[in-house]
């Protein structure tokens, strides 16, 4: 197994794609070191949690360089931590606007950049992050979260050429609705049919053909959608 032994983190571990990619991993006999906000349900003797408030930017660094520090050899990061805020500019205040850039966007970018010495020095490592399809098209009531993943998706292509030379690999997968907990008060959600919604385990799947490829070929970019696209409104919407 290609990735027995190896060591990822996994951001946003406690639930959805981050859950379900910690689980995969820790079933190819990798080691999951797990930052979320919450714990979460996995019980592993490889898995470590870590309670990281991906919104706290100010004191986020110091968190994470007091967390790194203590780490070793460090094979790759999966950035799936994010958070859905939908609906006219007008109706977010600024700390809104805030949260979703930090959560979605600059919180993942630190966590990179405070990494990236680790991950050089491998001679082979990996970076996957979990985009979206809003990163692909501006959509209306979208505006902060399709600006959140343009950036993220902006971040991705900028880096992977900044990095490919030291032998880190830099992917990114834009899904489209996800049948996880996302949808969680939100107005809105994929249909209940099993082809109007991608699986969490879809996309854990993506994430292990990615890091499992030989070291001179990289996926840079997977758009993932469900079969049939089928949006849901909800209370009376």
């Amino acid at each position: 197994m290609p990735l027995k032994e190896k060591s990822y983190i996994v951001t946003g571990s406690s639930r959805g794609i981050g859950a379900a990619t910690a689980e995969m991993l820790l079933a190819q006999g990798a080691k999951v070191l797990g930052f979320s906000r919450t714990t979460g349900a996995i019980d592993h003797e490889n898995y470590q949690h870590y309670k990281i408030d991906f919104n706290q930017t100010k004191t986020l660094e110091g968190e994470l360089k007091d967390t790194i520090k203590t780490f070793a050899d460090i094979d790759g990061i999966i950035c799936s931590a994010g958070i859905g805020r939908f609906g006219g500019l007008e109706q977010f205040s600024f700390l809104q606007m805030q949260s979703i850039m930090n959560v979605n966007f600059l919180s993942q970018a630190c966590l990179v950049r405070l990494l990236l010495p680790k991950l050089k020095q491998r001679g082979r490592s990996d970076i996957v992050f979990i985009g979206s399809e809003a990163a692909l098209e501006g959509s209306k009531n979208g505006t902060m979260y399709c600006a959140s993943k343009f950036a993220l998706r902006g971040f991705a292509q900028a880096l992977r050429e900044e990095c490919c030379k030291s032998g880190v690999r830099v992917s990114l997968i834009n899904p489209g609705m996800v049948k996880t907990r996302f949808f969680d008060g939100l107005h809105f959600e994929p249909g209940d049919n099993e082809d109007n919604y991608i699986e969490a385990q879809d996309i854990s799947e993506c994430i292990k053909l990615i890091l499992s490829m030989r070291p001179g070929t990289l996926l840079d970019e997977i758009n993932l959608s469900p079969l049939k696209k089928v949006i849901k409104f909800n209370h009376g919407d």
